[in-house]
């Protein structure tokens, strides 16, 4: 992701979803205006869902996601279909694309059906509307349907529209109506932004070791030190070495020191205690409404015992380094806090169990690179399964016995870790 680019989390989400050979490519490259996606008369080219961030009018800033057909066949279709309801966890609104020359199937129906499950805007686009005779008692000069649902219900009405990929007919109400569906809520917190005043000071600790990216901040210390701006405050970036003089020559006290969660200790040991603390990974938690269950879920490793198994899940697929804070030193610390032998598991990006019977802890990154829909898909699976789901940041600094200073800014949050 490039610095000016919206990152992919707060891009709305738009899934074109279907059978194979109803034209879902066909729809993506007319919608987009671009050959995003292979198109090929043979069933099944589609083997894995495609992302493609852009721009898309009149929208703005979008994450266009082209699906495997919905009833791809025998054992690698059954994990491509497997793929396709994942992308379901992550979308905002769903595009269904039937072929208006054959009609809806079961396969369409049962996706429909997950759409409403899930709480999904959506929308029926009868492609090929070129292949089949106009209605000639119909003055917009839609198609006849004669394989097409039954259009007595206003809503199904609502949620409908003919279009043509191969003569772009339509193509732009179908933007339009896209549109109309993705509205999406504003935030209700911010970052940072709602816990700072203008002028403050706040001081960001960011560590440049072996695991540190080349060039560039990552994208929770980007995001959060606009947020700073934004909120006509001050950010200063320094690293964890530099932290102590920082603070001993700014020459006025800083509102808040955020640090990166690796560096927690030191941190803490370095800023006074009239100075809030906190890390990017706790914010990022509350940022995506997770940050009370996730200190609940924290308190769970006191109870585990030798050889329970603990699944460590990054949404992101970031090269790993020889020291990786998720695969190596959480790892690390947590069996030298609790003094046990665990099984750990580890999956990254868009892979999420569903089945998560056989663990006893989940341990989340931050989730600066999911949507909030993805997220709270992932908590819903964990709690609905009976699994308590920490994060990063709550972790580390509940093993290094900092916690309660570190959401010391949120009272609520306090107030349950002292009942």
């Amino acid at each position: 992701m490039g610095l000016n680019d919206t990152p992919s989390a707060n891009r709305v989400h738009i899934g074109f979803f279907g059978r194979r050979n109803a034209g879902k490519s066909s729809v993506v490259n007319a919608v987009t205006g671009q050959d995003l996606a292979v198109v090929s008369e043979i069933k099944g080219t589609t083997t894995d869902p495609v992302y493609k961030a852009m721009e898309l009018l009149p929208l703005g800033p979008v994450m266009i996601i082209d699906t495997p057909g919905i009833d791809d066949e025998g054992p690698l279709g059954e994990l491509r279909v497997r793929k396709t309801r994942q992308v379901l966890n992550k979308t905002d609104v769903a595009v269904l694309i039937v072929d208006s020359t054959v009609g809806k199937a079961e396969a369409d129906e049962d996706l429909i059906r997950l759409f409403k499950e899930k709480q999904i805007n959506y929308i029926v686009v009868y492609n090929k509307s070129d292949l089949i005779k106009p209605d000639p008692n119909k003055p917009d000069r839609e198609p006849a349907e004669p394989a097409a649902p039954s259009r007595g219900a206003a809503a199904e009405r609502e949620n409908a529209i003919y279009v043509s990929a191969k003569t772009g007919c339509n193509i732009e109400e179908l933007k339009e109506r896209i549109a109309k569906l993705a509205v999406m809520e504003e935030p209700k917190l911010k970052i940072v932004g709602d816990l700072i005043e203008p002028s403050d000071f706040v001081v960001l600790v960011v560590p440049i070791d072996k695991a540190a990216p080349k060039g560039r901040l990552i994208l929770p210390q980007q995001q959060t030190i606009r947020d700073i701006l934004e909120a006509d405050a001050a950010a200063i970036v320094v690293k964890e070495f530099e932290l102590r003089e920082t603070l001993a020559h700014l020459g006025k006290k800083p509102k808040l020191v955020i640090t990166d969660s690796q560096v927690f200790a030191k941190v803490s040991a370095d800023v006074p205690k009239d100075i809030y603390l906190t890390s990017f990974s706790i914010l990022f938690a509350r940022y995506k409404g997770g940050l009370e269950a996730a200190v609940k879920g924290a308190k769970a490793l006191d109870s585990l015992q030798d050889g329970d198994a603990i699944l460590i899940s990054e949404g992101c697929t970031h090269h790993r380094q020889c020291d990786d804070i998720g695969t190596v030193k959480l790892p690390r610390w947590i069996k030298n806090y609790a003094q046990k032998q665990f099984r750990f598991h580890f999956t990254s990006g868009t892979e999420f169990p569903e089945d998560l019977s056989e663990y006893k802890l989940i341990v989340h990154c931050g989730g600066c690179m999911v949507n909030e829909r993805e997220m709270k898909y992932r908590r819903k699976c964990a709690e609905d399964q009976g699994v308590p789901m920490t994060n990063y940041g709550v972790l580390i600094a509940y093993m290094q016995g900092i916690l309660k200073r570190s959401v010391a800014m949120f009272p609520h949050i306090l107030a349950e870790i002292e009942d």
